[in-house]
C-alpha cells in the first residue's frame, strides 16, 4: 500500500503522534512518503486562475509538482493538521487553495476516485473537529469516496503533556481504524459523489464551467459521454 502523509505543521506534535500511531498500526507491505508544510510547500495562492487553463501553468507548479505526483500514486492519505483559532493550520490551508483546481467543479484525477482518506486533527482546547471537518469536505470534493475524520481535544499544549488515559484511548482508537484500513482494500463510489460527479458534468456540458479548458478535459476523459473515473 502507498501511503502519503501530508502535515499542516513542522512539528512533530500531538497530531503527528496520533498520525503514527496509526501509521504503525496498519497492516500491510508498506510504502511511505511525508511531506511537512510549509517546509515542503511554502506559497499562497495569488488567486490568478491561471491553473484552470492548465496545472502547469500555476506559478508555484514546480513546487506543487512532486506533491502533486505523490498524492496521485498513493492508495491512502492521510492528512493531518492542529487547530489554530477553531480552523486548519494556516500551512494546511494554503495547500487547499492551491490545489482547488483538483475539485470536482474543475479538473479533478480520475485517480482520486479509488483513494482512500483519513484527517486527524488535535486541539489543545476546542474546535479539532471543526478543522477536521474543513478538511475532509475538501478532499470529498476532490473526488475521493472515503474519507475519515478524527478529531480530538487533548487538552496540552505538546504531546508529553497528553494524559496518559486520552493516550491511551486514541491508541486504541487508531488500533481500531488502522484494522479497518487494512481490511477494506476495495473503494466504493457512494452515491453522492456519483450525483456531484453528474451535476457538474452537466454544468461542463451547458457551458457553465469556468473556462473552456475544463470543458475540454472532461471531453478528453469522455466524462462528457457516459464515461465514469471510477470505472477507467
Amino acid at each position: 500500500m502507498k501511503i502519503v502523509l501530508i502535515h499542516g505543521q513542522a512539528h512533530k506534535g500531538s497530531t503527528w503522534h496520533i498520525a503514527d500511531m496509526l501509521l504503525q498500526n496498519i497492516e500491510c507491505e508498506k510504502q511511505v512518503r511525508e511531506f511537512f508544510l510549509p517546509r515542503e510547500l511554502n506559497h499562497f495562492c495569488l488567486g490568478c486562475y491561471r491553473c484552470i487553463d492548465g496545472r502547469e501553468r500555476c506559478p508555484f507548479w514546480e513546487d506543487k509538482r512532486v506533491l502533486d505526483e505523490a498524492i496521485r500514486q498513493a492508495d491512502l492519505l492521510i492528512f493531518t493538521t492542529p487547530n489554530y483559532c477553531m480552523m486548519p493550520s494556516a500551512p494546511m490551508k494554503a495547500f487547499l487553495d492551491l490545489f482547488f483546481t483538483n475539485w470536482l467543479t474543475h479538473k479533478p484525477y480520475k485517480e482520486m476516485f479509488g483513494k482512500r482518506a483519513v484527517v486527524i486533527s488535535t486541539a489543545a482546547g476546542a474546535g479539532a473537529g471543526k478543522a477536521a471537518k474543513l478538511l475532509a469536505d475538501n478532499l470529498f470534493n476532490w473526488g475521493i469516496p472515503q474519507v475519515k475524520r478524527y478529531s480530538v481535544n487533548v487538552n496540552a499544549m505538546n504531546w508529553a503533556m497528553v494524559p496518559d488515559r486520552k493516550k491511551d484511548k486514541t491508541a486504541r482508537d487508531m488500533r481500531r481504524l488502522a484494522a479497518r484500513l487494512s481490511a477494506e482494500p476495495r473503494v466504493r463510489v457512494g452515491i453522492k459523489t456519483r450525483f456531484l460527479f453528474s451535476f457538474y458534468g452537466s454544468m461542463q456540458k451547458a457551458n457553465w464551467g469556468a473556462s473552456e479548458s475544463e470543458k475540454e478535459y472532461w471531453e478528453s476523459n469522455g466524462w462528457l459521454n457516459g464515461k465514469k473515473p471510477w470505472k477507467q
